[in-house]
């Protein structure tokens, strides 16, 4: 059996830096944002249900998940950010639970669930040997996110304000990496300390 390393942090941390970082070490990666384009996408097995939940209004010309429009109207509304959830989140844990048997089939060692939301989602943990949390200042996320195309100050704003705190997150987490003024090299390094570390007392 494979160990399991949930890798989570708030938007604009480094989690997709980090998680390549993982496969060079030799870990399986299942990335859950990666998952989530793939059933929100043009034909997606997610859009009959987001259009029958939200309208046309909310699907792009290609039949994809209109995601700024999505972003604004979870803003202006409550409801909507819980209602994309309910039909994402069960299929995102389906298709997950899939990558990881086969990835444990293949003989894999270590398995890296990349999972922005884990901590919000309130079932990952214990789904998880180990967490990794990737930590920044608000600020710093708030420059890498807005540098981002379509994203602005405020949207980005939005999103830290919708996500769980850094002490939050910290205190789930079995490891932290504070991702803040490190450079590729550096970061890198980190990554493969603590892999090595867990490895030699898995």
């Amino acid at each position: 059996m494979g160990v399991k390393i949930g890798l989570t942090g708030g938007i604009g941390s480094g989690k997709s830096t980090v998680a390549g970082f993982w496969q060079e070490a030799g870990a399986a990666l299942i990335d859950t944002d990666a998952i989530a384009r793939q059933l929100s996408g043009p034909d997606g097995a997610a859009m009959a249900a987001i259009a029958a939940e939200f309208g046309s209004t909310m699907l792009t010309p290609d039949g994809a998940l209109n995601r700024s429009a999505m972003r604004e109207l979870a803003f202006s509304d409550a409801t909507a950010k819980q209602r994309l959830e309910a039909i994402l989140h069960p299929m995102i844990g389906a298709r997950a639970r899939c990558q990881a048997e086969a990835a444990q089939a293949a003989g894999m060692q270590w398995i890296v669930f990349d999972v922005p939301l884990l901590v919000e989602s309130g079932h990952w943990r214990e789904r998880v040997d180990r967490v990794l949390v990737l930590d920044c200042s608000e600020q710093t996320q708030m420059a890498r996110v807005s540098a981002r195309p379509g994203w602005t100050s405020s949207s980005a704003a939005s999103v830290l304000a919708a996500q769980a705190s850094r002490a939050q997150r910290r205190a789930c987490a079995d490891a932290v990496i504070y991702n803040d003024g490190l450079d590729l090299a550096a970061l890198r390094e980190h990554v493969l300390t603590l892999c090595a570390q867990w490895r030699r007392c898995k």
